[in-house]
Parts: structure tokens; sequence; C-alpha cells
């Protein structure tokens, strides 16, 4: 059993976000395989079940997870690539984005889904 995130930063910067989740890996006791398109710095981020307890897998392997977006934030990245924010990264936008641009988003999304119908519920309640 795995989670894959899904991150991008700066090409140079692909070497320091390796390096740090190997290293949240050792802080949180999860083991992790990482792959992606290093041409345009995205990464997958497989997190590796393991032999992790539910607790941890369903618990605090969040705070990992939030750890590891927040270093993307700080290496000047973002935690969407290819496979856009979905219910796997909604809880980790507030990382990413701050109010003011949430709720620009949400107007756009009321221009064109006045209605509430497409993905509703998604992303924004």
């Amino acid at each position: 059993m795995y989670k894959e995130e899904d991150a991008v930063v700066p090409r140079a910067e692909l070497p320091v976000l390796l390096r740090g989740v190997k290293s949240l890996g050792k802080k949180y006791g999860f083991q992790s395989v990482c792959y992606g398109h290093a041409g345009d710095g995205n990464l997958h981020i497989n997190i590796i079940k393991g032999d992790m307890t539910e607790e941890k897998w369903n618990g605090s392997l969040k705070d990992g997870i939030r750890e590891i977006f927040q270093l993307v934030k700080s290496l000047g990245g973002t935690i969407s690539g290819e496979h856009g924010i979905g219910l796997v990264q909604k809880e980790y936008m507030e990382i990413m984005f701050d109010n003011k641009q949430m709720s620009l988003m949400k107007e756009i999304k009321k221009v064109f889904d006045p209605n509430g119908i497409l993905n509703a519920g998604k992303i924004f309640d």
C-alpha cells in the first residue's frame, strides 16, 4: 500500500527536496520511492506503508506530508504537478494559498459554474 503525493520545485532544488523527503521519512517512520519528470522539476513521492501501524498511516503521516509540502513551498515550488489538487491534496491547499487567493479561486469557480454542479464539493464546499 502506498500514498502518492505530487510536487514541483525548480529543477535545481530537486536534490534538496529528495534529501528532505528521505529525512522526513526517518522522522515519521516511512519509506518512499520518488520518481518523476526531472526536466520540469516534477516529483512523484510514493510513501510506502510497509510496517507502519494503521494509526500512524492514517494519523501522524499527515503531519509528515504537511512537512513535505512546507518544504516544497520553501524551495519555491508547488504541491501539484500534472495531477492537479484533487481530493488527495485538498487539505494541504492552505500551505500554498492564502485566504485572498482561495477567495479568488472560489469566485472564478462561481463565474464558470454558477449552479455549483461541476465537481460539486470536491475542492470548495
